[in-house]
């Protein structure tokens, strides 16, 4: 099994997740703001959310990178690419903790990790599956360069997705 990389943009640092994370996401994830992926989610389900973010990466060679500030060390959110049973394709994902908004954290951090996924994965392309609503994720997704593809499998039928070509 490779190493779970860490990896590092002029202000971030994306690293491997650590137990100590979870009750950070576990709040998120029992929060309001986890409406647009599913939730409120109990303690039980997001601990299995947290979990697959941790075994995709011996399964599949990916998975989910903390994202920190580099000069702080504060954790703002998480970065990832999903696949499994749950998945039709690896999908980039996103989530961002209170308080972080407007400062381009995420698309920083889903950038680094979209290009480490190109270059070391070859990947073809990567999806991001959003819920509607989500105009904020929609925006980044599109920051990114990432195309609406209505052909797409989708996770959940109402989903709206947005494809990640290989440059």
């Amino acid at each position: 099994m490779p190493a779970i990389p860490t990896l590092r943009t002029r202000r971030l640092v994306l690293r491997p997740m650590l137990e100590a994370d979870f009750p950070a996401y576990r709040n998120l994830m029992a929060s309001p703001r986890s409406v647009y992926m599913g939730g409120p989610f109990d303690e039980a389900r997001a601990w299995g959310m947290f979990c697959h973010d941790i075994a995709c990466w011996t399964l599949y060679g990916h998975g989910g990178l903390m994202v920190d500030v580099a000069g702080t060390g504060e954790c703002v959110g998480q970065v990832g690419i999903n696949h499994g049973p749950l998945f039709p394709e690896k999908e980039l994902g996103w989530l961002l903790y209170d308080g972080f908004e407007g400062q381009g954290y995420v698309t920083e951090a889903a950038t680094a990790l979209r290009d480490w996924a190109f270059a070391e994965l070859q990947l073809p392309s990567l999806v991001s599956y959003f819920d509607p609503a989500n105009a904020r994720s929609v925006a980044v997704a599109e920051r990114l360069g990432a195309v609406r593809d209505d052909a797409a499998p989708r996770q959940d039928p109402e989903d709206v997705v947005y494809r990640h070509l290989r440059p």
